[in-house]
Order: structure tokens, then sequence, then C-alpha cells
């Protein structure tokens, strides 16, 4: 039998006490921005499909590819998680950590 193996994607301390994790699927149609936005809790995920343009604010931006993962810190501006094909959805799987009736997303006018 072959035994279990696991790899470590990523570790990161969310200096939160969250009582719920809400996991989604989200899909980008081709060519969508996601705007500027902060989580009110920290989310983590990974890309399933396509290439996303992945910026935190003070961060050089990055590409996400599918078996990528990402981490998000609760009130951290979000400059970019934009789908780079115009002609491919992009999808991903995102985990947010929440209390209380805190929202999934909140977008920031720039």
């Amino acid at each position: 039998m072959t035994a279990i193996r696991r790899t470590a994607l990523m570790s990161h301390p969310v200096h939160v006490t969250p009582d719920r994790v809400e996991a989604y699927r989200v899909e980008l149609p081709p060519g969508q921005p996601a705007g500027w936005h902060a989580h009110p809790g920290p989310v983590t995920g990974y890309v399933e499909r396509g290439r996303i343009a992945f910026e935190r604010d003070g961060q050089p931006a990055r590409e996400l590819r599918p078996g990528d993962v990402f981490f998000e810190p609760a009130g951290e501006v979000i400059r970019r998680f934009d789908n780079l094909s115009g002609t491919e959805s992009a999808t991903f799987v995102a985990f947010y950590l929440l209390s209380g009736d805190q929202p999934l997303i909140e977008p920031i006018q720039c």
C-alpha cells in the first residue's frame, strides 16, 4: 500500500478568531478584473483553471496558475485579482475565515 503524501503549499498566521469558514468556487469571466477590495477576515485559496494577476498592497504583482495558492490577510487592500485571459474563464477556490455577519468582500474605491 502506498503511503499518504502531504506536500506543504503555504503556512501563514491569521491573527483572528473566526467562528466559521466559508468555501467558494469563483469563476472570473474572460478579462474580468476583481477591482480593488479587502476582506474582513483572512482568505486563502488555490487556482483551479486559468491565469490570474494577483497583487497585494505593497507587493509586486505575480501571476497565479492552476495549482498555485494565495493568501489575502484580513483588511489588506488587494489591488489586482484579474483574469489575464481575454478568451477563457479562470476559476479558483477561496476559503474565507469569518466572524458574526462579516461580508465576504469589501469593495474599495481607488
